[in-house]
C-alpha cells in the first residue's frame, strides 16, 4: 500500500457512526419538530464528513453527543470505543436571531402547505432553505477552528441545533 492509499483510508474514517441529542426537556414536541430531528439524524449519519483538527488527535469513526446547556452548544466527541477526545463549544448567541427567523418562516411553511398554491409554497420554501443555509455556514466556520465538516453536515447541525432551542 503507498501513501496515497494510507491517506485514502484515514480520509474514509472522518465521519459520525452515533449521535445522540441530550435535550433538558422531556415534553413531546411537535410532529413536524419529531420529524426533523428524525430526518437530519438518519441523514447525518447516512452521510457526513467530520475531521477533527489538531496535532495528535484519533482519526475517526466518531460518535458524537450533543447537547445545549447555559447558552452554549456542546458537541462531545469520542471515537467508536467511547473514548474521549475533544469537546467542542460553541455560544447560541452569533444564532438567535437567525433560529428565531428559521422558525417563523418554518411555521409559515407548514401553514402554507395545508392552504396556499404550490407556487406560494415553493416561494416560502426558497426562504426557508435560504435561512438553514445561512445557519448552516455559520455553524461550520465557527466549528473550522476544531473541525472541518461539509455543507451537508453542516445543514444536519443546524437543524438540529434549532431542535435544541425548542423549549416544548
Amino acid at each position: 500500500m503507498n501513501n496515497f492509499d494510507d491517506m485514502k483510508q484515514k480520509e474514509d474514517l472522518n465521519y459520525i457512526v452515533d449521535i445522540e441529542l441530550v435535550q433538558s426537556s422531556l415534553l413531546r414536541k411537535l410532529p413536524e419538530v419529531e420529524h426533523e430531528r428524525e430526518v437530519a439524524i438518519f441523514d447525518l449519519l447516512e452521510k457526513n464528513k467530520f475531521k477533527l483538527n489538531g496535532d495528535n488527535i484519533s482519526i475517526g469513526p466518531y460518535k458524537l453527543r450533543l447537547s445545549f446547556k447555559d447558552g452554549n452548544i456542546t458537541f462531545l466527541v469520542s471515537n467508536k470505543d467511547n473514548e474521549f477526545l475533544k469537546n467542542v463549544i460553541l455560544s447560541i448567541k452569533p444564532f438567535r436571531s437567525l433560529i428565531k427567523d428559521y422558525f417563523l418562516v418554518c411555521e409559515s411553511y407548514y401553514d402554507a402547505i395545508k392552504t396556499m398554491s404550490p407556487k406560494q409554497i415553493e416561494a416560502i420554501d426558497m426562504g426557508r432553505r435560504s435561512l438553514h443555509n445561512e445557519g448552516a455556514e455559520i455553524l461550520k466556520d465557527r466549528m473550522s477552528k476544531h473541525v472541518q465538516i461539509d455543507d451537508s453536515t453542516a445543514r444536519r447541525f443546524f437543524t438540529l441545533l434549532c431542535v435544541l432551542q425548542i423549549r416544548g
